[in-house]
């Protein structure tokens, strides 16, 4: 052909070009020089051995099917993928070689290599462009849903009721008590939305209803209006978050009506409560993963409020140690003072936020070993813990004394405590850690008390008590970091006797402030 040039274009061969070529499109280029036709080679490939004879020579065309990341061809034997970072002669994620020691290849100074043509690259989004070596790392990591590098439950600010994705980060991501205790990753739901507004009205409505037959004939209204039926078909589209808040709302109903010992699935229940409030509360139940949620962790932990919007960094213990709390359910009517059922609730949330450094500490006892150094500091911390929260509990005493009490509100603390369902966790994590329970306890009641608490949080709690074993076995020592360990445990009795002193204040109206435990 002389001196013509000659270009031709096929699918399964490359492109041979007579002279320098450059591109940058997503075509795949192949140079010779010029007079050479015949001994083609790719531009990315020129640091790899020729082919020989009888050998296919190496193509560049990917496989179908695989992110545009893990095509990248290796160099001088060194593996590259989407795990592989860019370096010293390793292509980066945009095909062309980093760094000073690349590899240089024998065609034209012009020439440059072209990424390779990706069949499925309209269905994947473009990696982001980052400098340095985060580049690699941008350009292995997959894009989300959503478009970006992870996904909508792991976005910080992203509330559990939005409807950007079906999974709740609760569930999702495992429980940390170091960061928040027991207490709800957000504040509470103020108020629902939609047709969860008549759930809300009722809850309002029971809370301050003069008697049980009051509350039982609100549910039985809402029944023949066919209220609850509509509220069941519409569980398993609530977000986690407001179906906690659904839950409270079910919880105060229940109580009110006098309902708070029985297990809504089971046939006896039919008898006693009303049939399609008993289908709501089991779907309800169902949606959050936890049948005994009818007790002072939901009626206490879920019905509260900052009285001022509060700012978005401040954490919620704090928020609850240093704002002042409103219920969201009041127990007493709109416009008089809070009762002392209300106080009491807000009490034991309280509890839980000044008790966060407990769980902190049971953290850090965890696995230690009796005779560590580090275990009796943690001790000496653990009783001036337990010694501010009996502080708490008793500043709290002036004002629930001197708070109104109806026989409605005192009939729900009574049939509470008989339940065994106002214990406060945050008890219930020092008793895993010091073992008061196991030894002034039998381990079924331990369990009783428990079954109150989210599967998350048993878990967490069964844990300590295997973890925290080792620092038991001081009660069987002599010496002082054994007389630490006694001091502990009889601060944490001192303060289970003054939390059961507030209790009984809330449930016996009495004029006598609350006397302060030995």
């Amino acid at each position: 052909m002389g001196d013509t040039a000659i270009t031709k274009t096929t699918t399964a061969g490359p492109v041979t070009a007579a002279g320098p070529v450059t591109t940058t499109g997503p075509a795949t280029v192949t140079t010779a020089a010029t007079g050479a036709p015949g001994s083609c080679r790719p531009a990315h490939a020129a640091a790899l051995p020729m082919a020989g004879p009888g050998v296919s020579p190496a193509t560049t065309e990917p496989a179908p099917g695989i992110p545009p990341a893990a095509r990248r061809p290796s160099t001088d034997g060194i593996p590259s993928g989407p795990g592989i970072p860019s370096g010293p002669g390793i292509p980066s994620a945009a095909g062309t070689p980093s760094g000073p020691g690349a590899a240089s290849h024998p065609g034209p100074p012009s020439a440059t290599a072209a990424t390779p043509a990706t069949p499925t690259s309209a269905l994947l989004p473009p990696p982001r462009r980052a400098a340095g070596p985060a580049r690699a790392e941008g350009a292995a990591q997959p894009a989300g849903r959503e478009g970006r590098g992870q996904s909508a439950a792991a976005r910080p600010g992203r509330a559990d009721g939005e409807p950007d994705g079906s999974a709740d980060a609760a569930t999702t991501a495992p429980h940390d008590p170091c960061a928040h205790g027991f207490l709800p990753e957000r504040p509470p739901v103020r108020s629902l939305i939609g047709t969860w507004t008549r759930l809300d009205a009722m809850a309002r409505a029971a809370a301050v209803a003069p008697d049980r037959e009051a509350a039982v004939a609100l549910v039985e209204r809402a029944h023949r209006a066919e209220e609850l039926a509509a509220l069941r078909q519409r569980v398993s589209r609530l977000s986690l978050r407001n179906a906690e808040a659904a839950a409270m709302r079910i919880a105060v109903i229940a109580v009110s009506c006098g309902w708070c010992g029985i297990d809504p699935q089971a046939p006896a229940a039919r008898e006693v409560a009303d049939e399609a409030f008993l289908d709501l509360w089991a779907a309800i139940a169902h949606r959050i993963g936890h049948d005994q949620f009818v007790a002072l962790p939901t009626l206490a932990l879920h019905n509260w409020a900052p009285e001022r919007k509060p700012r978005r960094h401040i954490p919620i213990d704090q928020l609850a140690r240093t704002e002042t709390l409103v219920p969201i359910v009041r127990w007493a009517p709109e416009g008089q003072p809070l009762s002392r059922l209300d106080r009491l609730m807000l009490a034991a949330t309280r509890l839980e936020a000044h008790g966060i450094w407990l769980f902190r500490l049971a953290e850090t006892l965890a696995g230690r070993s009796p005779d560590d150094s580090s275990t009796p500091t943690a001790l000496r911390r653990l009783v001036r813990v337990q010694h501010a929260l009996r502080a708490q509990l008793l500043a709290e005493a002036a004002e629930l004394s001197a708070a109104p009490a109806t026989p409605q509100q005192r009939a729900v603390l009574g049939a509470l405590a008989g339940q065994g369902a106002l214990e406060p966790p945050v008890l219930q994590a020092a008793d895993a850690v010091l073992g008061i329970g196991a030894r002034r306890l039998r381990e079924g009641r331990r369990q009783l008390l428990r079954r109150h608490l989210p599967a998350q949080h048993r878990a967490w709690l069964s844990a300590m008590d295997r973890h925290c074993a080792p620092v038991r076995t001081l009660a069987h020592r002599g010496g002082p970091d054994a007389a630490v360990y006694r001091e502990a445990q009889e601060s944490l009795i001192a303060l289970r006797r003054t939390y059961t002193a507030l209790v009984q204040a809330a449930a016996r109206p009495t004029e006598a402030p609350l006397t302060r435990a030995a």
